[in-house]
């Protein structure tokens, strides 16, 4: 899992300590996360609800917002993020931003739910600041592929393939980092 707010990771340490059989848990989550004021969660986000395997756009929960997207952009952890702040996000409203807070086991059924929402949708893509040989990728993509129509395509953004997960020069990582985002934008 991948929680990316304090909510869900409450809830998903709540559901996992009431589970009546023991069962191995894996969480990612980056430290940035810890100190990202977009990142907080409200109280009645804690004291009510639980979580949720996907969290669909919340700048697109209405009927008409939704209708308007064009091109619907997975991702997972901090990535999003980058994506929701970017100044490109204002810009395009025809670009939903959906977070696949749980990749094991994949959660199919959540995710055909929150597709559904987007009938107008001409391009799916999975985005993700790993390189491509690297990171969630080359497990969810197959998954989704099913979820998706056929005639709609399904694309993947990430780092070139690499030898090493980190580009290990804080430039290099701002010019990659802001290509990955330009290029979900559509840029």
């Amino acid at each position: 899992v991948y929680p990316t707010t304090p909510a869900q990771y409450f809830h998903l340490l709540r559901r996992q300590a009431r589970h009546p059989e023991l069962r191995p848990l894996v969480v990612m989550t980056p430290k940035s996360l810890l100190r990202l004021p977009a990142a907080a969660s409200r109280l009645s986000e804690l004291a009510d609800g639980g979580y949720r395997p996907v969290l669909d756009d919340p700048d697109r929960r209405s009927d008409e917002a939704a209708g308007a997207v064009r091109r619907v952009i997975l991702c997972s952890g901090k990535i999003y993020y980058d994506l929701a702040l970017s100044a490109q996000r204002a810009t395009r409203p025809d670009v939903a931003l959906v977070r696949v807070e749980q990749l094991y086991p994949f959660p199919t059924e959540a995710l055909r739910e929150v597709l559904a929402r987007y009938p107008a949708a001409e391009l799916v893509a999975w985005v993700q600041e790993e390189p491509r040989n690297m990171g969630a990728r080359k497990f969810v993509l197959p998954k989704i592929r099913h979820l998706v129509p056929f005639a709609t395509p399904l694309g993947d953004i990430s780092r070139p393939e690499r030898s090493r997960p980190a580009e290990g020069y804080p430039a290099a990582h701002a010019a990659e980092q802001a290509r990955i985002v330009g290029e979900a934008f559509g840029g």
